[in-house]
């Protein structure tokens, strides 16, 4: 990561803050939080919430049971890792996100707080029946597996994706298994690898409007690589449900989110969620502006109607939030007319 390279490493035994960079268990070096510290740079403040984005504190005895089963198999949740403010409701319900391949990502968006570094190569041998026993402990009916981008490996980490998805269907025959993954760098080969693995849902998350995808991404990433990749998964198997999802508030237009979906929507995608962005650290892309309720379900009716069998939109909507009620048709359950404005 040459981005990276002047920047020094914490000493061994210190926590790491944001931006800095550390050396993991497995021996490589990462940046806390993904980007570099912009401090000098006299990064902005964030202003303050609305009172629609407040989010329960995770407490509660389903929220420490999940969090005990996550440490105990050595496994990395999307929910902790990037730091989402549905987590208590998630964990408490019984429902995870299970991130796969490790907690450093070779990327560097400017919006997520994964670590960053490159981790060689390293994977977790474990890892495939370490997810197949956590799923069957907590008894999940749904799972979302995503992971960190793996540039540092052939296959983007596809086979080992597989292999994990495999060994939940092996165990958990019953459970709809949704796949939120990388663009494995545009490869359609290793898409279908995943994409053959068993899955009721394949996701890749095109995350912003055209204009904006760089510098909202990574330079690897790419709007019209992620729409190739939703596209050929949906090509590849019949029957395939795929999803995708953006975050607003980083400046776009409403006719760029329609425009947007309409991309989305001629790739083939079925289901779309919408959320608010919420800047992790002062390090990345501040908030330009904060979405209203009312926003979110004037998107929700433009996406509908061009054609999608969904769109969960809401301010606390994530892509994976509440996934196994997105057909249920209904906004996944959500209310944005009983927030507060």
């Amino acid at each position: 990561m040459p981005q990276f390279k002047d920047i020094p490493l914490v000493t061994e035994g210190a926590r790491a803050r944001s931006g800095e960079k550390y050396l993991t268990p497995q021996g490589f070096t990462a940046i806390r939080d993904g980007v570099k510290s912009r401090s000098e740079h006299g990064a902005t403040q964030t202003p303050r919430k609305p009172p629609w984005l407040k989010a329960r504190a995770p407490t509660g005895a389903g929220f420490q049971s999940v969090r005990a089963l996550v440490k105990e198999h050595s496994l990395a949740t999307v929910c902790e890792e990037a730091k989402c403010p549905n987590i208590g409701e998630c964990w408490n319900a019984g429902t995870a996100t299970i991130m796969l391949m490790g907690a450093v990502c070779t990327r560097a968006c400017r919006f997520c707080s994964v670590d960053t570094g490159n981790p060689h190569g390293w994977l977790d041998a474990d890892e495939p029946q370490n997810a197949a026993r956590t799923v069957e402990l907590m008894k999940l009916r749904y799972v979302v597996l995503t992971s960190v981008d793996r540039d540092d490996l052939s296959d983007g980490g596809a086979a080992h994706y597989a292999a994990c998805v495999r060994a939940i269907k092996r165990r958990n025959p019953h459970t709809a298994v949704e796949a939120l993954t990388p663009d494995f760098q545009g490869v359609l080969a290793d898409v279908a690898t995943v994409v053959d693995s068993g899955i009721e849902v394949f996701a890749q998350n095109i995350e912003t409007v055209r204009r904006l995808t760089h510098p909202v991404r990574d330079p690897r990433a790419g709007y019209e690589q992620t729409l190739a990749v939703l596209a050929h998964a949906r090509q590849h198997r019949a029957g395939l449900l795929t999803k995708s999802s953006l975050m607003l508030g980083l400046g776009e237009t409403d006719a760029e989110i329609t425009a947007t979906l309409a991309d989305l929507r001629a790739a083939g995608v079925d289901l779309v969620t919408l959320g608010q962005y919420l800047r992790p650290t002062l390090n990345h892309l501040p908030v330009e502006r904060f979405v209203t309720p009312q926003e979110f379900d004037q998107y929700r009716e433009a996406a509908l109607a061009l054609g999608f069998l969904e769109c969960v939109s809401g301010p606390l909507v994530r892509s994976s939030y509440r996934a196994e009620q997105a057909l249920n048709r209904n906004n996944a359950g959500l209310d944005n007319r009983g927030l507060a404005t």
